[in-house]
């Protein structure tokens, strides 16, 4: 008799792809930890050399090495470049010593050796490299994969995230938001029931804000607000400005980080300032003062300064500082008070510096820090405080990994008292008659979710209907961003007799997923929606900035468009009635009538053609004045069908005729 044979599916990874580092973790014994290399590194540059002769890139450290030597063929911080398209890409972000391909509606490329390579490829090589190491370590293939991505990186984004797994021969079994990773890892499902945290995630090219809240072993994700460029490269480009400029000064070379140049000589000077930035940066967190030295930055010329750490705070304060806003509108949108939360956890390594703590600590009312000896120390009042506590116990680096292994264990069927749960950052709809916005998922809806609406025509005979996906807190379709449109066809019809559902699905990755039905025949399209604009979170930023500028302006706009709809149906409705009876009406009714109709029409004629909009209580006052007017009208009317229908069954004789 044959036995069956069982293969235990391979174990599930948790990996964070970031934009500086990247790592990948498992749980083992219910114990998360982050994967070593054969090297005992468990950090891994997300660096990539391309060799001249068509070899295998090299991913990781000795990338890194070779970044200075190399700085054309060696690509860094990729990830900013994941599902972005040219006319998305700022002028700065091309200021990289790799050659960068932006061009118009045209996804982003970066050419090296007269190749184009994808962001997703490049990221690719560096999942491989995770993959490989994963696989020594455990001595089995690794297949399954949870990636983490900041919280406001859109579908196009994540697609291309997911793409980059499959390039690298893994399937993503789960998408994860970096914050809400992060606070597994800290292990804040031991928290007391209701517990609401604030998950501070400040790394190498992104930034991250979510307010959190446990409930019965349930994550789930409040709020959320961030910048998907902005980072700790943006520290390290600050100090290389700074450092440039000392070395003009000096009587060296110059450069900029600010203009494109295709000179090694100034290539490699760049490299080297940017290598140095970023040591120097990671050394004054725990040190008063570096020592700065590039030798022979030409044949004649070398540089040494002291670097200070006020001097750093000096250039790094202005940075960090555009991270309180994202604070401040994550609170509000959770409708939080600081006080309010019980715990302020430190994620990325950008939060290891001292001065990130303070204005971290300050902002949430958290404990004030006393730094001796160049160490970060904490004040006794950190257990006497009313506000937040400033929890910094998971290394900063490894936290949003090791949360991603949780997830995958999750997934695997282990830990199932945890849940986690995220939600959408910004609300998502359709445009509906007159340009509005009709919102079907609301901002911060807990995803994943499901929801629709039904919807019908507004022209008689409509042979399709056009479903145009929004996204965006503006009631004018035009004012917010444009995901996708596609078409649903349906049989001819009176408007408002077809019936179309629309319905909306974000999966746990976070991708939307659109669906369209004629109700009547069961037809349907379903479309996964990729944005056809990549939008920058310094535009998700001024999208919910302009929501609350425009209130009331986009209020009125609403009011004034609904209200001209229901008037335009009345005096529709009203002359086509009046066309039909206008032998049964005297001329003293007839001409009220008509009164009503001019006035409706006199307040439509006012209207802004420029905002479109015109005085809403004055059209609705006017229509509700031709609604009463026309009642005698309506009930004739309603009469004359009723009396038509008698005398078709029989009930009435032929010659009995309408009653005055």
């Amino acid at each position: 008799m044959d036995v069956p044979q069982f293969h235990p599916m391979s174990k599930i990874v948790g990996i964070d792809l970031g934009t500086t580092n990247s790592l990948v973790a498992i749980v083992d014994s219910g114990i998360p930890y982050v994967l070593a290399d054969s090297e005992g590194q468990r950090l891994t540059p997300s660096v990539v050399y391309f060799q001249e002769n068509g070899a295998t890139p090299v991913v990781g450290r000795q990338a890194n090495r070779v970044r200075v030597l190399k700085p054309r063929e060696t690509v860094y911080s990729i990830k900013r470049f994941m599902g972005r398209r040219g006319n998305d890409v700022g002028t700065e972000e091309t200021q990289v010593a790799y050659s960068v391909v932006a061009e118009g509606a045209g996804p982003v490329a970066i050419e090296i050796h007269g190749r184009r390579w994808t962001p997703e490829e490049i990221s690719a090589e560096i999942l491989k490299k995770l993959k490989a190491d994963a696989e020594a370590a455990l001595g089995e293939t690794i297949s399954r994969a949870v990636i983490t991505v900041p919280a406001y990186f859109n579908d196009a984004q994540r697609n291309a995230t997911i793409r980059a797994g499959e390039l690298a021969g893994l399937k993503v079994e789960r998408i994860v938001n970096e914050p809400t990773a992060a606070a597994l890892a800290y292990g804040l499902d031991r928290l007391k029931e209701n517990s609401k945290i604030a998950v501070y995630d400040l790394g190498g090219g992104t930034f991250d804000l979510s307010i959190l809240e446990l409930s019965q072993g349930t994550f789930q994700v409040l709020a959320t607000n961030g910048n998907t460029r902005l980072g700790g490269d943006d520290v390290d480009r600050a100090i290389a400005e700074y450092l440039l400029g000392e070395i003009e000064r000096a009587g060296g070379p110059t450069a900029s980080l600010s203009h494109r140049t295709t000179d090694l000589d100034q290539l490699s000077l760049l490299a080297r300032v940017r290598e140095v930035s970023e040591s120097v940066k990671i050394q004054l967190s725990t040190e008063p003062f570096v020592d700065v030295s590039l030798p022979f930055l030409t044949s004649t010329f070398s540089f040494s300064i002291r670097l200070t750490r006020e001097k750093l705070e000096e250039l790094a304060r202005p940075i960090i500082e555009r991270t309180r806003g994202h604070c401040l509108r994550s609170l509000s949108d959770a409708k939080l008070r600081a006080d309010e939360l019980d715990q302020v956890i430190l994620v990325g390594g950008q939060t290891r510096m001292p001065l990130v703590r303070r204005m971290v600590s300050e902002w949430f009312g958290c404990v004030e820090f006393h730094e001796q000896r160049g160490d970060l120390r904490l004040g006794e009042e950190y257990h006497q405080a009313k506000g937040p506590q400033l929890n910094t116990g998971v290394h900063p680096d490894e936290a949003v990994a090791l949360g991603a292994a949780i997830q995958a264990e999750i997934l695997a069927g282990g830990f199932r008292h945890l849940l986690l749960l995220d939600v959408t950052p910004l609300s998502l709809g359709i445009e509906t008659f007159g340009g509005l916005m009709n919102p079907i998922l609301p901002r911060n809806t807990t995803i994943p979710v499901k929801a629709g609406e039904m919807f019908t025509t507004a022209v008689d005979n409509q042979r399709s209907m056009l479903i145009h996906v929004l996204q965006g807190e503006r009631e004018r379709a035009q004012d917010n961003w444009s995901l996708g449109r596609f078409e649903i066809e349906f049989e001819p019809a009176p408007k408002g007799v077809p019936r179309v559902g629309v319905q909306f699905e974000i999966d746990a990755n976070g991708i939307l997923h659109v669906l369209a039905r004629d109700i009547k025949t069961g037809h349907q399209k379903i479309v996964t929606m990729k944005s056809a604009v990549d939008v920058a979170d310094e535009e998700v930023q001024r999208m919910v900035e302009e929501s609350v500028e425009h209130a009331f302006d986009d209020l009125r706009f609403r009011q004034w468009t609904e209200a001209k709809r229901t008037a335009i149906e009345t005096l529709t409705a009203t002359r086509k009635t009046m066309a039909e009876y206008d032998a049964d009406l005297d001329a003293d009714y007839r001409q009220q009538i008509l009164d009503g109709l001019l006035g409706v029409e006199a307040v439509l004629e006012q209207e802004n053609r420029a905002t479109k909009t015109g005085d809403p209580a004055a059209l609705k006052a006017a229509t509700a004045r031709l609604d009463e007017i026309t009642q005698a009208l309506a009930a004739h009317a309603m009469d004359q069908v009723m009396e038509a229908m008698l005398r078709k069954k029989g009930v009435l004789p032929a010659s009995v005729g309408p009653t005055a």
